[in-house]
């Protein structure tokens, strides 16, 4: 099991490391009694995961004051294969670390606070000898990590109706080493600076007929290229009578600048795979361009028939396909003596994604609630788009908590996720150069996971 970047860093900071998500990028839930009820959240009071769902909800806690430490766990298992000719990969990415931290002060109408939490990513990791590899005799890997810090407020307008809001600041990493043949690289770049044009057609001169991009880092504290800006939310819950809620919350699309390594961070190299092995590499740096995450909204329901049990059901949508057209990229050097540079892109076409999630608790107790749920979705790649590299393709998960009240200050909440397999086979041809379309026709890729959340609330 391969433990993730930014673990150690985040755990002091109190931020979830960078993750595999499971919609799309984004995590099925946030906060483990959300997450253990199908990530439903919209309309009652889910503790202090609430600042990543609807920050309104932070108004239905307590008056006092409550902190939330959590650990929780994802366990991806991804498989690529080309079955026509009989090779395979298994990524070794299969193990995600992330703690969590929030806090919530309730004093009156108001309730306040901040938070630090991962919004989602997604990522695997290629032996050196997998096919993927294409020869090169180097890994292949893939990571992006988006995190917030969240400065949550709240206000009960009535005893019926409560609003509320969030700033937050949010950053992104990314990891890249990636191989592609001579034509999908071709369809790849979309222009090149002349001198560099002029290397290029030097080396396939030489017999280059493998490319490949790296920018990774073997930091535990980030990922190569990075970048942060600011986002917001805005929701509301109402109750319609002492049993019935609603709740909605809109998330704004994140507002962040470009992701950029350092000079000389990346690299780009050419192979004559097959006869004289390894030409040479250049030095370089990463431009990743308008890399963002999607608006967000979401509405949901809360129903309490008696003082044991609570059912929750939300709809949320997200928008991917205003952020994940095309992932675009320069590369640019000064190992040939000037400013070089080439743009890249590489064509994604994902589609918006509409989730239904449904929960329920049961308080056996005062001490003891028992959760259950699952959240629906179809997969948001089209299948001529999915690749190795980013195969978030997870659909369906069926979750399970229970949560247990030590006293009436300190409680243990516990959640558990299976996202069963999907296996998505590509369907397309590599495009004409230029046109950012590379070849996937033929690659299966298998994923499902299994993940768990541990939080630990106080409050006093």
């Amino acid at each position: 099991m391969k433990l993730k970047k930014l673990a150690a860093l985040l755990a002091v900071a109190g931020v979830s490391a960078p993750a595999f998500a499971t919609n799309g990028m984004n995590m099925q839930g946030y906060g483990a009694t959300a997450t253990a009820m199908g990530g439903a959240s919209m309309a009652y009071d889910n503790g202090p995961g609430a600042m990543m769902n609807n920050p309104a909800t932070l108004g239905l806690m307590p008056e006092g004051r409550g902190i939330g430490v959590a650990l929780g766990f994802l366990g991806p298992d991804v498989k690529s294969s080309v079955p026509a000719m009989g090779v395979s990969s298994n990524s070794g990415g299969d193990g995600y670390w992330m703690p969590a931290f929030g806090f919530i002060q309730k004093t009156g109408k108001w309730a306040f606070g901040v938070g630090v939490y991962a919004q989602g990513g997604m990522g695997t990791e290629y032996d050196a000898n997998s096919f993927l590899a294409m020869g090169t005799g180097q890994d292949v890997r893939s990571e992006v990590g988006v995190g917030r810090v969240i400065f949550p407020l709240a206000y009960n307008v009535s005893d019926a109706l409560t609003i509320g809001g969030s700033l937050d600041w949010v950053w992104m990493t990314m990891d890249m080493k990636m191989a592609a043949g001579t034509n999908d690289f071709m369809a790849m770049t979309t222009s090149m600076t002349p001198v560099l044009g002029g290397a290029m057609g030097t080396l396939m001169g030489l017999g280059a007929n493998t490319f490949r991009l790296d920018f990774s880092d073997n930091n535990d504290f980030n990922g190569q290229a990075k970048g942060n800006g600011w986002a917001a939310k805005i929701g509301f819950v109402y109750k319609v009578s002492p049993q019935l809620s609603i709740g909605g919350a809109y998330h704004t699309k994140t507002d962040i600048g470009d992701m950029k390594t350092g000079d000389g961070k990346a690299s780009f190299s050419a192979y004559n795979v097959g006869g004289a092995g390894f030409l040479g590499t250049m030095p370089g740096k990463i431009t990743i361009h308008d890399f963002n995450w999607p608006e967000t909204y979401g509405l949901g329901v809360a129903w309490q028939p008696n003082d044991r049990w609570l059912v929750a059901a939300d709809y949320k949508r997200l928008n991917w396909s205003k952020v994940m057209k095309d992932f675009r990229v320069t590369y640019s050097t000064s190992a040939l003596g000037g400013a070089d540079s080439a743009d890249m892109k590489i064509s994604q076409n994902w589609e918006d994604q509409d989730i239904f999630m449904i929960g329920a608790a049961y308080r056996f107790n005062d001490a003891l609630t028992v959760r259950f749920g699952g959240s629906f979705a179809k997969n948001p790649i089209p299948d001529n788009r999915v690749h190795p590299l980013f195969p978030a393709t997870t659909k369906d998960h069926y979750t399970f908590g229970l949560g247990y009240m030590f006293s009436k200050q300190s409680v243990v909440d516990f959640s558990l996720t299976y996202a069963p397999k999907v296996t998505v086979t590509g369907t397309q041809a590599t495009g004409a150069p230029g046109s950012g379309i590379g070849g996937n026709q033929g690659i299966e890729i298998s994923h499902s996971q299994l993940n768990w959340s541990l939080q630990y609330g106080y409050r006093f």
